[in-house]
């Protein structure tokens, strides 16, 4: 019973991590950077601020994916920076609060000044 209630909730969290991978998002952005230098990710790597990465629950781990400033000023371009998925999070209490990818500290500079914190963003996946 147990290996057919853990084969069930396998199943069902790929049938989850494919839907939602293939759809666009809108939402807040984040940054992580030097105090996790090092630490370990999902992917069982160790954490660099510098590399252009980020962490979602909405895509898979090693997905691509194109995180566009989110500008109402149509007049400027849109800013946008690709980044790999190396990890999990913000908590799911952030994204209970629209924040739905953490950038690192390198990916964040693309888009706008980290002094800021946090910044509207469009994610979608890159094929």
């Amino acid at each position: 019973m147990k290996t057919l209630c853990l084969a069930a909730a396998l199943l069902l969290g790929a049938v989850t991590n494919t839907a939602s991978a293939a759809l666009k998002h809108t939402g807040v952005a984040s940054w992580y950077g030097e105090a996790h230098r090092g630490k370990p990710m999902a992917n069982g790597r160790k954490f660099n601020p510098d590399r252009l990465t980020a962490a979602s629950w909405f895509y898979p781990l090693g997905s691509k994916v194109r995180v566009t400033l989110d500008n109402p000023d149509q007049a400027q371009p849109q800013r946008a920076v690709i980044v790999t998925i190396t990890d999990r999070g913000p908590a799911w209490r952030l994204v209970r609060r629209k924040r739905i990818i953490d950038l690192t500290y390198t990916a964040f500079k693309e888009l706008a000044e980290p002094d800021l914190g946090l910044v509207a963003v469009k994610v979608e996946r890159e094929e």
